[in-house]
Formats: structure tokens, sequence, C-alpha cells
């Protein structure tokens, strides 16, 4: 079955249902000339009339308004007529179904009440009596049910709609916070590692003749970086190809780790205070905020030699500080790094601030820490 041929052809939906249609009707009618009490069957005038009005409705999602009221004209005139009577009053209730369906119960009311009103005119002018048969009753009926059953399915396809655009649009966002996030971790990685292996490097080119077992030290901790470095982007890179995420999280755990890394650069780092025991989302923050506070400091705190960084336990918040004492530093324009720490902070509920001090640049992290008051 060439299922796929029928969704990029919508016409052969709409030709079978009409041919369905067009079978049922001319069938139908006549049948119901046969069961007269006096037989009178369907001429081939009255099964092209039929024909007729049962085909427009190949155009009815075209233009569905006039083809409501041509179809509803041909099945009213069709029952003044003298041929026998049938189903094709299906062909109108089709129409209307498709012009609420299309354009709202409002137009379609409207649209329905203009054409009862035009047939009680025909039947007054033609039965020269102004009284109200059952039919008209019937029609006012059906017509009201028809707009109310098409009214309740446009209600329902527009929900659905809707439901299906919010879940797309939380499959976009949930996409765009990953990639952010991975965008994150990379950035961290790099930018950490490299401005270290860019320190050493230099400190290896300037004591090369001079003080070779320097040069070799700076070496080994370029080294290390490296290393380091690899094995992250390895486990980044496995959390992409796998889809699951498995990656190694970073922790407070391995501040001593990273204290040295900013040691080997030269910096003379001093750590006060304690984190105590904190949920796995605010260890991780904490430890990428310091991480990318470090990076900065090596990267761009000129003459920096001193950093301070304080661990603050509140009620409910873990306050991390890292200040140092670089000189003439100026207030930064906001990069990918100070974008990343208040990024994820923000991801928690927390805030991160950055600015320019009596003596350097600070960074003020306030995370939240469920369960605590």
């Amino acid at each position: 079955m060439h299922y796929w041929w029928r969704a990029r052809n919508p016409w052969f939906g709409r030709v079978f249902r009409t041919l369905v249609v067009l079978a049922f009707v001319l069938g139908g009618s006549s049948a119901s000339g046969r069961w007269q009490h006096a037989p009178h069957p369907l001429s081939p005038l009255g099964a092209a009339w039929l024909a007729a009005t049962v085909l427009t409705l190949l155009l009815v999602h075209r233009y569905p308004l006039p083809l409501f009221v041509l179809t509803a004209a041909s099945a009213y005139a069709y029952y003044l007529s003298a041929e026998p009577g049938g189903p094709v009053i299906i062909v109108p209730t089709i129409a209307l179904f498709v012009l609420t369906r299309r354009k709202g119960p409002v137009v379609a009311g409207s649209t329905g009440a203009t054409v009862l009103v035009a047939a009680y005119v025909v039947h007054i002018v033609v039965a020269q009596t102004f009284a109200v048969s059952a039919w008209a009753l019937f029609a006012v009926v059906w017509m009201s049910a028809v707009i109310g059953i098409a009214t309740a399915v446009r209600f329902q396809f527009a929900a659905v709609a809707a439901r299906r655009e919010q879940a797309d649009e939380h499959r976009h966002r949930m996409a765009e916070q990953e990639r952010l996030r991975i965008a994150r971790e990379v950035h961290d990685v790099v930018a950490h590692s490299l401005a270290m292996i860019n320190v050493q490097a230099g400190v290896a080119a300037h004591v090369a003749d001079r003080r070779p077992e320097q040069a070799k030290e700076a070496l080994l901790n370029i080294k290390a970086a490296s290393a380091s470095a690899l094995n992250d982007l390895r486990a980044t890179l496995a959390v992409l190809r796998s889809g699951e995420n498995r990656a190694p999280a970073p922790s407070l755990a391995q501040v001593e780790e990273l204290l040295d890394h900013a040691r080997t650069a030269g910096l003379e780092v001093e750590l006060h205070g304690e984190t105590g025991e904190l949920p796995a989302p605010v260890d991780g923050a904490a430890y990428r905020i310091l991480q990318e506070s470090l990076t900065n400091v090596v990267r761009h705190a000129e003459g920096a030699q001193r950093v301070e960084v304080r661990f603050e336990r509140k009620p409910g918040t873990l306050v991390l500080i890292v200040r140092d004492d670089g000189r003439g530093t100026v207030q930064p324009t906001p990069g990918h790094g100070l974008r990343g720490m208040r990024e994820r902070a923000t991801a928690l509920g927390g805030s991160v601030e950055a600015s320019v001090t009596g003596q350097g640049f600070q960074v003020r992290a306030e995370l939240p820490v469920e369960g605590e008051k």
C-alpha cells in the first residue's frame, strides 16, 4: 500500500471520498424510486443532476461557502422535482461540515440561516402558503447538529495542533538548552586548559636557555594540562555520540587540583571556607564558575600575583567569591566565559556578579542550596 503517495497527493483521498458519496447517493436514490408506493425510477436526467451535485465536493475544501450554498440549493430543488427521494442531503451536509471547520461556526451559522430563509421564501412562492412544514423544522435541527459537531471537531483539531506546537517548541527549547550546555562545557574545558598551557609555554620559552630545569617543569605541566583537557573533551564527545548524560560530573571535591593548575601558572592562591555537602547540580556549577574565574585571572588579569578563593555557607545559599589583585583592571565586556557563568547560576535560580574592586577584579556567585533554610 503506497500510503506515502496518498500523503503527497491529497487529491487521491478527495476523489475516493467523492466517488463513495456518489455511489451512495445514486444507489440510495435508485432504491428509493423502486420502494415508493408508486414506483418511479430515477431518470437519466436525475442521475446526472445528482452526479453533478456530488462532484462539486471535489472543490469543497477550496470553496466551502459558495459550494455549500450551491449544493443546498441543488438538493432542495431536487426534492421539489418529480425525481425519487434519496440521500442527496448528505452532500450539503458534508459541505456545511467543511465550511464550519474552515470558517468557524459564526460564518457557517449565518450562511445556513440565510439558506433557510431563502428556502422558506421559495416555499411561500411555490406553495402559496406561510405554513411551516415538518421538513423545515427538520432542516433547522439538521443544520444546528452539523454545525455543532463540526465546531467540536474544529476545537479538537485546534487543541491537537496547539499541543503539537507546544511539544515542538518544548523540543526546540530543550535542544537549545542542551546546545548551550555543551557549548559551556567545551568552552570551560578548552579555555581553562589552553590558558594554563599558554602560560606554561611562555615560561618554558622564557627560561629555556638559562634554566632548563624550570623549562622542563613547564613542559611537564603543559603535558599534564593537555592530557586533562583531552580526557574532558573525550568524555564530552562520548556524551554527544551516545546521547546519554554519562560524562563524569565536575565537582568541588577536585578543587585542590583546580587550584594547583592556577599555582603552576605562577599565582599565589588562598582558599578560605568550606562548601559542605552540596547537591550535584550546585556542586558542578560552582566548580565550573570557579574554573572559569581562575582562567580569566590567568588570561586577563595583568600583573596578578595573588588570588583569593572564598566559600561561604548561608542559610539555603552557597556563596563563592574569587578576587585577584590584577593591575589596571577595567569592567570587562561580557564574553562567553562570563555569560556561561551567569547561565549556570541562573539555571539554578542563583546569580553571578563580576565587578572591579580597588585592588583587582572580583567574581561573586550565589547559588541556592535546596532543602536548607
